[in-house]
């Protein structure tokens, strides 16, 4: 018990500082203190510190020593790659379907297969089965025009002013060896040009069909405003995929000699307007 008060005493105990100047002694400040204040204060500036230092720890410092923060950053890097990975997927369906919408309506209802250029491997069988089915369906297709009622023509005519609307850029420059004449099944124009001109695009539009044909070699379609179509046959080369934006005047491809229904280097162009067939002459000048 006497221990106790003796403690209690030494802490209670009073004290005071005085400062004094060195030279005259004169009193500069007065310091009053005991040595439970003083505890006090040493703890209150210890928790301060302490509170500081762990402050430190969990924000700044973890940033730059901790790996965890760096891994919650690549999560967080890859979920937002992921997510916009899905936003373009989605967006390729819906190219996709708007594509093969295109070909449905081109061909009446019927699915369109677009085929690569052939390749002189294994596939070769495979491809040439392909094509076959290919020229099967423009055939029926045309077929199915060619059967159909005349008033379609009639129709056309009230049309024009529609397309003559339009700029149109002339695809290639040549001479014209074959007209447009729907009573012989020819749905374009024949255009004799020099050995390796370009084939360009008539009017802005996106890429429908690049493909290869057995008989019209490499076609390149184009889809334009009004519903409106444009085919380039039998190129050397094509220069445009699928999905591709082009601009009026864009070359697209290579006149060539491809394909089996052809005697000899030229460009076969058709224009299709709400699936029918239209004379290009009506609208460009060759």
């Amino acid at each position: 018990m006497k221990q106790k008060k003796k403690l209690s005493n030494w802490l209670s105990s009073r004290f005071l500082l005085i400062i004094r100047h060195e030279e005259n002694f004169a009193e500069k400040a007065t310091i009053k203190f005991s040595y439970v204040k003083l505890f006090l204060v040493i703890g209150g500036i210890f928790v301060l510190f302490s509170g500081l230092s762990f402050l430190l720890v969990t924000t700044v410092l973890s940033k730059w020593f901790d790996p965890r923060i760096d891994y919650v950053k690549m999560n967080s890097t890859l979920i937002e790659m992921q997510e916009n990975i899905d936003s373009l997927m989605v967006q390729m369906e819906i190219k996709e379907k708007s594509l093969t919408n295109f070909r449905n309506v081109l061909t009446g209802n019927v699915d369109f297969v677009v085929f690569e250029n052939p390749v002189e491997d294994d596939s070769v069988k495979q491809n040439a089965e392909e094509d076959a089915e290919l020229a099967k369906v423009e055939s029926d297709f045309r077929k199915q025009f060619e059967e159909s009622d005349y008033d379609q023509l009639n129709f056309m005519n009230n049309a024009k002013s529609d397309l003559q609307q339009l700029f149109f850029f002339t695809p290639i420059d040549g001479v014209i060896s074959r007209k447009f004449s729907i009573s012989e099944g020819h749905y374009g124009l024949d255009i004799v040009a020099r050995k390796n001109e370009p084939v360009k695009a008539v009017s802005d539009g996106t890429v429908l069909i690049s493909s290869w044909t057995q008989d019209s070699g490499h076609v390149i379609a184009v889809q334009h405003k009004h519903q409106l179509i444009s085919f380039y046959k039998h190129n050397s080369a094509r220069l445009k995929n699928v999905g591709d934006v082009v601009k009026a005047g864009d070359i697209i491809a290579i006149i060539g000699n491809s394909g089996e229904l052809t005697d000899g280097p030229h460009l076969h162009f058709e224009l299709w307007y709400d699936g029918n067939a239209v004379n290009p002459e009506d609208f460009m000048t060759f």
